[in-house]
């Protein structure tokens, strides 16, 4: 019973931590039914100004608010750069300017800060928050999970109260009737943007703050992957889905892999895309995504 919680609390920890990065892929699926493959790379990015700016002697906290706040201007940048002359509604050159935004990212992390892992500070208390016999429940795994729901509701108050939040749902819901109604299009997918590259920061400096984890250009690789499949398994136009597919890919991993024997810890990820298979073709949509509905 003591592995079983132990097993749990895990799955939580690494599940709350794939939901941040989610968040950020399902920001930009809204506004533009595309998913950034670079995403991940600029929230590796996002963490790695973090860690500079505490280097420098900011406080940490400051340090990523500051670094979220240049992620978002940098992620703008890219958006009228490279983004916004295409149309959004083609997406293979939007496919492959983001491919492209992810090995360049990849090399200017590589080229400022190497390929030597370095230690990331710590966000959170040290030590054990509950302990039920030997299994215990981690400081950071409590403020991770809680990090991620003050996110979200803070983005459902963003994108339900704001003025801007109700544009970025307009041209998520329909990019021409925006348009026609005077709404700002390019704007709005630049803000789109921005937040999504904030959030990932965000995620990306609470993943990295792992104590078992050291920070470095390629730490976003495999967590990208699992993001992808929890955005996709909660719905990749839901944030509260990308929640709950990024705890059960966290369980799924540290749960459920752990106890069917013939499934080898290095099948982690292929369980994932399993299970994932088998949700998207009982439900399409995701656990909490938009059923697309057709006029016939």
């Amino acid at each position: 019973m003591d592995l079983f919680l132990q097993r749990l609390f895990d799955g939580l920890t690494n599940g709350s931590a794939y939901a941040l990065i989610a968040v950020a892929l399902v920001l930009i699926f809204k506004a533009t039914t595309l998913v950034n493959f670079a995403q991940g790379e600029q929230a590796m990015l996002g963490a790695f100004i973090v860690l500079q700016l505490w280097n420098w002697g900011l406080p940490m906290w400051v340090a990523v608010i500051v670094g979220m706040l240049i992620s978002g201007i940098l992620a703008a940048g890219l958006e009228r750069t490279f983004i916004r002359r295409f149309d959004p509604a083609d997406h293979l050159p939007l496919v492959i300017i983001t491919l492209g935004l992810f090995l360049v990212l990849n090399a200017v992390a590589a080229i400022v800060w190497r390929y030597d892992p370095l230690a990331f500070p710590q966000l959170f208390p040290h030590g054990s928050a509950i302990t039920i016999g030997n299994a215990r429940l981690s400081w950071y795994s409590i403020f991770a999970f809680g990090s991620c729901i003050l996110v979200l509701l803070l983005l459902h108050v963003l994108l339900n109260r704001t003025k801007i939040g109700l544009s970025f749902r307009a041209v998520s819901s329909n990019l021409e009737s925006s348009r026609l109604c005077g709404i700002k299009v390019g704007p709005t997918l630049q803000f789109g943007w921005a937040l999504a590259a904030a959030a990932g920061t965000f995620g990306a400096s609470i993943y990295a703050a792992n104590p078992v984890l050291q920070i470095e250009p390629s730490i976003m690789l495999r967590a990208l992957i699992f993001s992808i499949t929890a955005a996709a398994l909660g719905g990749l136009d839901s944030l509260w889905g990308a929640l709950l597919g990024g705890l059960t890919i966290g369980f799924i991993q540290s749960v459920v892999v752990q106890y069917i024997p013939f499934i080898p810890n290095e099948m982690t990820l292929t369980a994932t895309v399993v299970v994932l298979l088998i949700v998207l073709t009982l439900r399409p949509s995701g656990f909490l995504g938009t059923k697309t509905v057709e006029r016939v």
